[in-house]
């Protein structure tokens, strides 16, 4: 038999302040009072959940990730590498997976962290780097990837956007598997950086550096300058799904489960549409957690993972749509020993 690498075990992570679609309706309700309304019907999002003020985005991160580790019976010392996707660290600098790594108390002498930042498309790239470090560095037999947001501190909470951003985290464990088959497939990509201006934080960094100025503009905060045409995501995640099938090997029909960014119900939809597949196997969490960016893949496929949603054997594409724009996408095969973990 060959050595693969496997997800053996998953985690999430969701703080306890609930912040309803009711809360927005009263804090717009002057300015835009059908905006919760229209956002509600559209996207499927019905609340969202805060981290206490005086978290960071590793907070979220670190307990996500202890729930994958103990699920998966491996101790935080016993870990080889902890990879971050987040678009909303800690800090500019240092990476928030060595901050992780601190108070995730994962002590290995010889372990590494990174972290991984293109957004919502962030763990799928994380996963497929993972498997490739992996596969190539046979002294790595746990991995942890972990995806968490907390884009809300970083909005202006009187913008409208502040309806879509919810805090969360999702983690999975990787360990060396023995095999007929892979667990984690190949992976694919699709970018197009003339649409960098459209949405982010354009002020704190290098290019234009906070200043009080950029500040008093909300440039400090997360804002959306312009609006992505839909194909972006209705033409864009069907292409990445189509190109998994084409380099792995395997029929689009025969995908048991597809995970999609849970930024919006209707654009997941759409997409399920033009992949021919019935929308019962797409896996929506957007309803119970908002969107939580970099995070909402991981928890969505914990979710499915713990409700029974999969089961051994199943084909499960995972496809992440981050600002910049950029895509990624990567097929997983269900595991044995991942049901088990979850039980």
């Amino acid at each position: 038999m060959s050595s693969y690498v496997a997800i053996r075990s998953t985690g999430m992570y969701v703080p306890e302040n609930e912040v309803s679609n009711d809360v927005l309706r009263a804090r717009f309700a002057k300015t835009a009072p059908e905006y919760i309304d229209k956002m509600e019907a559209t996207t499927g999002i019905k609340t969202r959940w805060y981290a206490p003020d005086d978290w960071a985005t590793s907070d979220l991160a670190v307990r996500a990730a202890r729930q994958a580790l103990s699920r998966g019976g491996v101790a935080a010392e016993d870990v080889d590498m902890i990879i971050v996707g987040t678009d909303s660290p800690d800090y500019m600098t240092p990476a928030t997976s060595v901050v992780v790594q601190q108070k995730l108390g994962a002590t290995k002498a010889g372990m590494g962290t990174f972290d991984v930042g293109c957004a919502c498309a962030s763990f799928p790239t994380a996963l497929a780097a993972a498997n490739g470090l992996m596969m190539t560095n046979p002294w790595m037999k746990n991995v942890l990837v972990i995806g968490a947001y907390m884009m809300h501190k970083l909005a202006d909470p009187e913008d409208q956007g502040i309806f879509f951003y919810g805090d969360g985290a999702g983690a999975a464990l990787l360990v060396r598997s023995e095999g007929d088959r892979p667990s984690l497939l190949s992976s694919a990509y699709r970018a197009d950086g003339s649409y960098s201006k459209h949405w982010g934080i354009y002020s704190g960094g290098t290019a234009e550096p906070a200043s009080v100025e950029s500040i008093a503009a909300g440039r400090t905060t997360v804002r959306m300058v312009d609006k992505y045409p839909a194909e972006i995501n209705d033409i864009g995640w069907p292409a990445v799904v189509n190109r998994l099938a084409e380099i792995n090997g395997f029929a689009v029909k025969d995908i048991d489960l597809v995970v999609f960014t849970q930024v919006r119900k209707r654009t997941i939809d759409k997409a399920m549409v033009n992949l021919g597949l019935p929308n019962e196997k797409a896996h929506t969490v957007m309803g119970k957690w908002g969107y939580t960016g970099s995070a909402c893949i991981p928890m969505a496929l914990h979710d499915a993972v713990v409700n029974g949603r999969v089961k051994t054997g199943d084909l499960v594409v995972l496809v992440g749509s981050g600002v910049g724009h950029n895509q990624a996408g990567i097929a997983i095969r269900i595991t044995d020993d991942l049901v088990r973990k979850a039980v």
